[in-house]
């Protein structure tokens, strides 16, 4: 999921929090609260580059 919001953010649904959803980056880290007008489907580009993104940050060892 993109949210508009914040920068075009990527980030994984994880569940609902009131009327926001929550999303947490696809390299782990710290959830966010998005509105739900502001979120939309990836396209595959962004998919690709948050998978690649995900894939470095394990290469070099970082948590996820």
């Amino acid at each position: 999921m993109v949210d508009t919001a914040h920068a075009n953010r990527i980030g994984e649904f994880r569940g609902l929090a009131g009327p926001y959803w929550s999303l947490r980056p696809m390299c782990g880290g710290q959830e966010w609260e998005a509105e739900p007008e502001h979120v939309r489907p990836a396209d595959a580009i962004e998919r690709l580059r948050a998978q690649n993104a995900r894939c470095n940050a394990r290469s070099r060892g970082e948590v996820l």
